[in-house]
């Protein structure tokens, strides 16, 4: 089975990173397994990221996520789950279940890839910007978020590696170069998802670590770049003077007769 919770989660953690909130990814909320997706929950007195992807603000001390990838419908079932969920959540985390925490520290997010055709024809999808939406189910809100809809940008570049958009997916990993380089395993197993789905990568994970290292080359001593090059690869594209450069007129002489195989006869002497 494709891990793209898990993948989705992992990357939201970096998102979260040195900020007052956790990533918590699956959840256990009960004895039978019922997991929610992901919850992002403020540990701490601390700002919020720098900046947050659209549809992602403001934030709640305690905010469920359920995501919805490719193949998969965001639809009715899917947002009584999370309310369902939520429930839970608010129980499990309250002091006692007579001091239970505000309904109002906790959010509520339904993260698709795609439009919820089906479940926009059953209840309304209010429009808050591209890709963002409301959804009010009784008293709760939901933030409806298409990845697939919202602006190709930097700041949504998490939303837009799960796009399933060729060209944003690209885009989106050449942004993330920026970053940790331990991310390229994240990448590597998401580019790998994608092509079991059947979409082509115009952005590889060898791409993204050759990026990478050329971004930080500048950081490598000299014998850290010349590693695992053969002597001719480190002397291509020198010049005669910088390739003796350093060495003694006897180390020039010696290295010479070697290249004539030896014969006095061509000796200089």
């Amino acid at each position: 089975m494709i891990p793209w919770h898990r993948l989705f989660g992992l990357l939201l953690d970096e998102l979260f990173r040195g900020s007052a909130w956790q990533v918590v990814i699956e959840m256990d909320l009960s004895r039978k397994v019922q997991k929610l997706d992901i919850v992002v929950v403020r540990r701490g007195d601390g700002p919020p990221p720098r900046e947050l992807p659209d549809g992602f603000a403001p934030l709640a001390d305690h905010n469920l996520i359920t995501y919805k990838s490719l193949r998969e419908p965001l639809d009715a079932w899917a947002i009584k789950e999370l309310i369902g969920h939520s429930v839970n959540y608010r129980k499990q985390v309250s002091p006692s279940l007579d001091a239970l925490i505000p309904e109002e520290s906790i959010g509520l997010f339904a993260v698709a890839t795609r439009f919820p055709q089906k479940l926009a024809e059953q209840v309304k999808l209010e429009r808050c910007g591209e890709g963002v939406y409301n959804l009010y189910w009784g008293t709760d809100r939901i933030r409806v978020l298409v990845l697939s809809e919202v602006p190709a940008t930097e700041r949504n570049a998490v939303w837009n590696l799960f796009s399933g958009d060729l060209g944003r997916i690209a885009s989106a990993a050449h942004q993330f170069r920026r970053r940790k380089s331990e991310l390229s395993t994240v990448l590597n197993q998401l580019f790998e998802n994608y092509q079991q789905e059947g979409i082509p990568m115009p952005y590889t994970v060898e791409d993204f670590m050759r990026d990478v290292t050329l971004e930080h080359l500048d950081l490598l001593k000299a014998d850290e770049r010349l590693r695992g090059l053969s002597s001719d690869e480190r002397l291509r594209g020198l010049s005669s003077d910088e390739r003796l450069k350093g060495l003694s007129p006897e180390e020039i002489e010696a290295y010479l007769r070697k290249r004539r195989g030896g014969d006095p006869r061509h000796s200089s002497e």
